[in-house]
């Protein structure tokens, strides 16, 4: 490991030899000076890992010393050593962003201890994430291989996503690859536990299912509507769970997170059949029946969300709770997320308003048509980046900035997920087969049984039956459906892209939270 080097800057320096020494006898290089000037032309030129800063000093003091610092290297950790704790001094200093501080005089081991906290940091957590996670792993194993139910799934998943995100402090690429053989396992047997359950737990008859889309409506969000606190019901599309994690903290800052929940996608994971759902409150199969004029199958012209609006009120008025002055809300652009912020004030003499936005899934369909956010969203670590940094700067971000201190609640979600796809599956269908990469309904489809959860009777997964004799397959795990002709193009085009619409826990297990202004 290389020696780290410490600058320190203290018009009494000569009085500090013994610690300095104590230093450099635990590895550390130290550079002294008696004066801010000189440190910062030091600064300039020399590459330093950490500065501790004595406050009082003649000439140019310690807190515009640190300015100047800052100035030249904005990421340079400061340790400063004050005499005096004053409280208008401590938050100057902080506001400058100073890493450490400590109050004279100073023991050595204080400054190790400080030093060690600021250079170690990284490798510390990394060490630790690392452990930490080889003792967890046994208990992930031994969970997915215990028969979990559908809540227990949910928790696994949850698990793994937990370590994901701690791996991504870590530069253990081995680590990384244990986990991501892991979550892959736990794939392989989802896509299991879900080919055996899911007919069952559509009939009118179950009553140990999870919540589904046509269920999360009326038990995760009308619950929590009442007349006098303003609901806002915010559907992000397509947003995974671990996409939630990456934006939660920024959530945090203006709201109280209340319940951090999840709920299943039904199948297709795609906007069409799982949004539609949402806001109906019903399967496909029943909106078909119900709407037979607003419901659209995949071959048919026409955009396919057209009326969330119109299902979503006649949901309410089928629970009872036609009364309740709502508003919806969907923004598609820049430009409606700008009307949203203007307007997001009128939005509080409603008792529920509901926020459809389509950010995250044109960026994701955007991942895949444009070769710029094929090298911005490469993977999964990348694709959250992108995803909190665009919801920081975003309309939506700012619109409920401007309600955070009104007494207000909020329930996020979203209406599936989305899977890095790696594995081509070969299938051949006729003219009328649909497009979608991880799932396909068409007549007369061939394909390798094994790789696919097939319905030849879609009613049996509450879907509509587009034509005579048609039957629906969903891609497994990281799968994507390629047909035989200009099968090498499409294979390498798509390879590596975001995809849903098929059967994994990252299409299917997706976050319900629960928000009230602090």
């Amino acid at each position: 490991m290389a020696v780290a080097k410490i600058l320190w800057v203290d018009d009494e320096i000569e009085s500090l030899q013994s610690q300095k020494l104590f230093l450099e006898n635990k590895g550390y290089e130290v550079k002294t000076f008696t004066n801010g000037f000189d440190a910062i032309d030091f600064v300039k030129e020399n590459p330093v890992d950490v500065v501790l800063l004595d406050e009082t000093m003649p000439g140019i003091t310690g807190l515009e010393t640190l300015a100047k610092i800052k100035e030249i290297s904005q990421s340079l950790p400061v340790v400063l050593i004050t005499k005096n704790e004053t409280e208008n001094l401590m938050d100057e200093a902080i506001g400058s962003q100073i890493s450490d501080y400590l109050i004279k005089p100073v023991n050595p081991n204080q400054v190790l201890l400080s030093l060690k906290k600021i250079i170690d940091n990284k490798r510390l957590v990394a060490e630790k994430t690392t452990t930490a996670y080889q003792q967890q792993f046994r208990n992930l194993f031994m969970a997915l291989n215990s028969n979990p139910d559908h809540n227990e799934w949910m928790d696994i998943y949850k698990k793994l996503v937990y370590w994901e995100l701690e791996m991504s402090k870590t530069d253990s690429p081995e680590m990384r690859e244990v986990l991501q053989s892991q979550k892959a396992e736990a794939n392989t047997e989802f896509f299991k536990f879900v080919s055996k359950n899911y007919a069952s737990w559509l009939s009118p008859k179950s009553t140990d299912g999870p919540v589904m889309s046509h269920t999360m409506f009326r038990f995760k969000v009308l619950p929590h509507a009442e007349k006098g606190v303003p609901l806002f019901f915010v559907l992000i599309d397509n947003l995974r769970f671990d996409q939630w994690k990456a934006i939660q903290p920024i959530f945090a800052e203006n709201f109280r997170i209340q319940e951090e929940d999840s709920f299943y996608s039904i199948l297709p994971t795609a906007t069409q059949y799982a949004r539609n759902a949402i806001f109906a409150g019903m399967l496909p199969v029943e909106i078909e029946k119900k709407f037979p004029a607003e419901w659209k199958n995949d071959d048919e012209e026409g955009g396919k969300n057209m009326f969330e609006d119109k299902f979503f009120k006649e949901q309410l008025k089928r629970l009872g709770k036609g009364d309740l002055k709502v508003s919806y809300t969907k923004v598609l652009n820049n430009q409606a997320g700008l009307d949203l912020v203007n307007n997001i004030h009128n939005l509080l003499n409603n008792d529920l308003n509901v926020i459809v936005y389509n950010f995250v899934d044109m960026l994701s369909h955007a991942r895949t048509e444009m070769e710029v956010l094929k090298e911005l969203a490469g993977d999964e670590m990348s694709y959250r980046s992108i995803t909190a940094s665009w919801f920081e700067h975003s309309p939506l971000h700012q619109a409920l900035k401007k309600v955070a201190d009104k007494n207000i609640k909020i329930v996020l979600a979203t209406d599936h997920g989305s899977v890095r796809v790696k594995s081509p599956y070969k299938v051949v269908g006729d003219k009328q087969t649909t497009s979608n990469l991880r799932y396909k309904h068409g007549r007369n489809l061939n394909y390798e049984p094994k790789e696919v959860l097939a319905f030849r009777d879609p009613r049996e997964a509450g879907l509509p039956v587009p034509t005579v004799n048609s039957s629906f397959i969903f891609a497994k795990e990281d799968g994507y459906l390629c047909y035989p002709n200009n099968y090498n193009y499409y294979v390498n085009y798509y390879r590596n892209t975001f995809q849903h619409g098929g059967v994994s826990l990252e299409e299917m297990i997706v976050p319900v939270i629960r928000m009230s202004s602090k």
